[in-house]
């Protein structure tokens, strides 16, 4: 899990998420809050779908306007195994870490393939994702 992460707002517009997302080298971002309650989540696939494939300016759109709302989450205690099982499941490669309502870090897919312990959680999860895909 990362505990380092940074949010957008929702009233942040496109561009600037975009521009946060290839600074901090990430493909997702939260959307929070002012008390780091958890709104949503936008990711750089939302980004392309649901905005560039149709059109849209990125300075014209905010977060708010194509961000996944009540994101699936987990609490820090579930164990990789429950967390892998959630990435097939949902078929999403992120999980928004959330103590006590407020967002505390992220699990990412490849945070789990790069533990060689658990390469073959990772492993199953990306096969269940990718047999079944599902545009978003």
């Amino acid at each position: 899990m990362s505990s380092n992460i940074s949010c957008v707002k929702e009233n942040t517009s496109l561009l600037q998420a975009a521009k946060q997302m290839r600074v901090e080298n990430v493909g997702s971002l939260p959307v929070c809050d002012d008390k780091g309650m958890i709104r949503g989540i936008v990711t750089d696939r939302d980004i392309v779908i649901r905005a560039l494939a149709k059109d849209i300016s990125l300075a014209t759109l905010c977060c708010s306007d194509i961000m996944s709302t009540a994101p699936t989450t987990i609490s820090p205690n579930v164990n990789i195994h429950q967390a892998s099982l959630i990435f097939a499941a949902k078929q999403i490669r992120r999980l928004p870490v959330v103590e006590n309502s407020k967002l505390v870090g992220m699990l990412s897919l490849g945070d789990i393939a790069s533990k060689p312990v658990y390469i073959d959680e990772a492993g199953d999860a990306l096969n269940a994702i990718s047999i079944n895909p599902v545009l978003r």
